[in-house]
């Protein structure tokens, strides 16, 4: 029997969507107030799914502890309260945009979990605007 589990996390930070080379007239008007100069913040809420068979010994698909500690240490600890376009590695010539930030945590969640495991990401960047990306 497969099933999903499902932890959630929350992180704030701050980004800039633009384009390097684009005129700042042109960046405004493809990303809007998004590619303010002085950059902007979101509340970040993340679902991560876990889906797999459940170990018959333990009762378990996945430890939720070891999956809390593993966003803590993925996801939480290097991008809240970060500026995403200055501080995080990932982004230094990637765009910070919600689906680029969905597809980043899901490649770091991928390195840690296992082939075992399928998993989804589930991204607001705001209560009505979010990703779901599943690899």
């Amino acid at each position: 029997m497969s099933l999903t589990v499902y932890r959630k996390a929350h992180f704030n930070a701050a980004h800039r969507l633009y384009k390097e080379g684009w005129s700042d007239e042109k960046n405004l008007e493809v990303f809007g107030k998004c590619s303010n100069p002085k950059y902007h913040g979101h509340n970040y809420e993340l679902e991560v799914g876990v889906s797999g068979e459940i170990d018959p010994e333990t009762g378990f698909l996945i430890d939720l502890k070891k999956l809390k500690e593993i966003i803590k240490e993925e996801v939480e600890d290097p991008f809240d309260h970060k500026n995403l376009n200055e501080e995080v590695p990932e982004f230094q010539n990637l765009n910070p945009t919600v689906e680029n930030i969905a597809i980043v945590i899901w490649n770091k969640l991928r390195e840690r979990l296992g082939p075992k495991y399928d998993i989804s990401v589930k991204l607001y960047e705001t209560p009505r605007n979010f990703v779901v990306y599943n690899g």
